[in-house]
This record gives structure tokens, C-alpha cells and sequence, in this order.
């Protein structure tokens, strides 16, 4: 019979990042959620905001809002 013991792991949590940001931190916090390179995810940002003509910007802005701050 093996002992298997769970151990969890550090929990991700999303967070608005104060050290990589432009605007509010939202993009710099995703990217680093994500594990991905925060100016591809700006890129895509200001590409959703072309594309969908303008409805990406009420979304980053309840991001900025909804997302609490990382900690120092």
C-alpha cells in the first residue's frame, strides 16, 4: 500500500502587478498569472480594442476595479 500525501503546491492568485505595468498593472498581473510575456498580452489587448471596436475597454476597466493589488 503507498502513502500517498497530498502537498499542495503555491496557489496562483490573479493580482494587479506593481512592478510591470503601463497603466493599472492588469496586463502586467495577467502575464503573470498566466506565465507569458506581459507586452504579447498588451499587444493583444490593444488589438481586442481595434477589433471589438471599443467594448474591450469597459472590460480592462472592471478588470483594474475587480483585481486586487499584489502585495509589496
Amino acid at each position: 500500500m503507498t502513502n500517498s500525501v497530498y502537498t499542495p503546491e503555491t496557489t496562483k492568485k490573479l493580482r494587479r502587478s506593481k512592478t510591470d505595468k503601463m497603466l493599472t498593472g492588469v496586463c502586467g498581473g495577467w502575464a503573470t498569472y498566466l506565465g507569458i510575456d506581459a507586452s504579447v498580452l498588451r499587444i493583444g489587448m490593444v488589438a481586442a480594442v481595434f477589433l471589438s471596436v471599443g467594448v474591450a475597454i469597459p472590460v480592462y476597466v472592471a478588470a483594474a476595479i475587480l483585481t486586487p493589488e499584489e502585495e509589496s
